[in-house]
């Protein structure tokens, strides 16, 4: 009989290592508590199960009322978040302390009267058993756990006919491992002595859980790696599943189509868009040819941009998202563009430069959303970005001076303006493909193992591919190409040495050889959570060790004449 405990333990602990794996930061913390709680309840389910004393047998019960009176309740609290109803910080409190009083007296067995009257223990083929007669806090216990369920069962209810930001299926799911603790508390003792049903139960609420965060990671539109940028600001976002299934929108959204607050999120929208066809117009078309991607919008006075793109859980497609930007200024000046090219050249000119801006702002603001997951290189896009624009600062002052080496690094075209201005745009651009590292890498407060290393060298060439994929179709195809290269290539050195492609000499990139510079000497300069800042003496032996080796040897002589300016820039920091 100690088998079927031992199994329903081991499942639990497997089945929580399982969750640890798809985790992710905008789980809710109630889920995690539970996966937490469940393995220990059923260790104490084992523990006692193996008792051969009754002291041991009254430690292992208290073990397993960990979960009888706290997993109740931390299911309540996951029920509520799920269907988006905010619980009150004083009721959460109240729910909570009433838990620890039934736990507080579940600790009184085998000393009080309360709990167990009586208590007593016996060996049955093999297994543990405490033989009770329950107190007036048993029956306080279990009053408090069929509260707990008539509440989550009342939430569940009114979010099944009255909300619509939460899916049905979801609710179902959740029904059911309220409705088997429930069977399991109460019908429970009705089951052959030596079985208890609680640890299955508990089991059986794992399972469904993680099908629960599994879905979730469809329904929460903020959690797809676009959190910052779709609440930040006019963009709107919209996602359908592979079937036309609504997934859901943000607010945005849904001030351009007032009529998506009346879809049920997992419900087919065809049914609801029949008369509002123009959406499901553009998703036909985009379905038939990927290239129908962009659509324009006029909605009260105002012209929007529509781009649809694949919506991805991790690298995988799992539908279809749109994203929605007021674009009726940029269409507004276009039309102007072709009646008054002459007049109006000049404020043509300022509007452009205002959405150059704006591009730059939108990619420095990817590149910092990115970076805020890496918790080891906190402002390392902004100073990398400064030590770039620095750098050359110094290569644009002895263009004409030594034109020999700038022909030899820049090649027949020399060094250019536009070139310039271009390296320095992409420097904030070099680290996106961290995006697709696991956070668990990511956000490692060490240094990495072998396999942890080779999964971080991956973001050189996913960064290319994101940095290709956002500028593509971009009428600017030199600032294309160079921070694709910026973005592929920064991690390889003059030696042949290093990552993705092991290129060597030449081979680099001009604009990643610059990178690469001001990427380790931010590295050397600054606190990481693994070591400490490196003295301006100490990082700039190591820089001058490295060139010729890690560095091109030709750009030395720009590092030295920019060394002062760096020192006196990290210093005020």
């Amino acid at each position: 009989m100690t088998a079927y405990y031992e199994v329903l333990f081991g499942l639990s602990v497997l089945l929580t290592l399982i969750y640890v794996v798809l985790w992710h930061k905008h789980f809710d913390t109630h889920i995690s508590l539970i996966f937490a709680f469940i393995p220990v309840a059923n260790l104490g389910y084992v523990m006692l199960a193996h008792s051969r004393s009754l002291e041991a047998a009254i430690d292992a019960a208290k073990l397993t009322y960990i979960g009888g009176c706290f997993l109740v309740l931390f299911i309540t609290q996951s029920i509520f978040s799920l269907c988006h109803i905010e619980l009150k910080r004083w009721m959460s409190a109240v729910m909570m302390a009433v838990c620890l009083i039934s736990y507080s007296f579940a600790l009184t067995m085998g000393s009080k009267p309360w709990f167990y009257k009586t208590i007593n223990f016996e060996i049955d083929r093999g297994l543990g058993r405490v033989i009770k007669t329950y107190g007036p806090a048993h029956t306080f216990v279990y009053v408090v756990i069929a509260c707990f369920i008539v509440i989550s069962f009342i939430a569940m209810v009114y979010s099944l006919i009255r909300k619509n930001d939460v899916s049905n299926k979801t609710i179902i799911l959740l029904m059911l491992p309220a409705t088997v603790s429930f069977l399991s508390y109460f019908v429970g003792r009705f089951l052959p002595d030596g079985i208890d049903a609680m640890p299955l139960s508990y089991v059986f609420a794992q399972v469904i859980y993680l099908i629960i965060v599994r879905r979730l990671c469809l329904y929460d539109v903020t959690d797809l790696g676009v959190d910052s940028l779709v609440n930040k600001g006019d963009t709107g976002f919209m996602s359908f599943d592979f079937d036309d299934n609504f997934l859901g929108s943000n607010e945005a959204a849904n001030k351009v189509f007032p009529f998506l607050k009346d879809l049920q999120v997992d419900s087919y929208a065809g049914k609801k868009l029949q008369v509002k066809n123009t959406i499901l117009k553009w998703l036909d078309d985009f379905k038939k040819d990927e290239t129908h991607d962009r659509y324009y919008y006029e909605a009260d006075d105002k012209i929007y941009l529509i781009t649809i793109s694949y919506l991805y859980d991790g690298k995988h497609r799992v539908g279809y998202q749109f994203f929605i930007t007021d674009d009726t200024d940029s269409r507004k000046y276009m039309k102007l563009l072709g009646s008054y090219n002459d007049q109006l050249s000049e404020e043509v000119k300022e509007k452009t430069e205002n959405i150059v801006m704006m591009h730059n702002k939108l990619i420095l603001g990817m590149a910092t959303m990115v970076e805020s997951r890496d918790n080891s290189t906190g402002g390392h896009i902004r100073r990398t970005s400064d030590v770039v624009r620095i750098l050359v600062d110094e290569i644009r002052k002895d263009a004409s001076s030594d034109k020999k080496n700038i022909l030899l690094l820049f090649g027949r075209e020399g060094l250019t303006d536009e070139f310039c201005d271009d390296v320095i745009r992409a420097a904030p651009m070099h680290d996106l493909g961290k995006i697709a590292v696991d956070d668990a890498v990511l956000r490692k407060p060490g240094k990495f193992t072998p396999e942890e290393y080779n999964e971080m060298k991956k973001h050189a060439a996913e960064g290319a591919r994101i940095v290709d994929s956002i500028l593509e179709g971009t009428d600017n195809s030199s600032f294309h190409k160079v921070a694709v290269n910026v973005a592929h290539y920064h991690h390889e050195r003059w030696d042949g040495s290093g990552y993705p492609e092991g290129l060597s000499g030449d081979n680099i990139p001009i604009e990643a050889r610059i990178m690469a510079i001001a990427d380790v000497y931010d590295a050397l300069v600054s606190k990481r959570v693994y070591k400490d800042e490196f003295s301006f003496e100490d990082a700039d032996r190591i820089m001058m060790e490295s060139m010729g080796k890690h560095f091109d040897k030709r750009l030395e002589k720009y590092y030295v004449a920019a060394r002062p300016r760096l020192e006196e820039y990290y210093s005020n920091i």
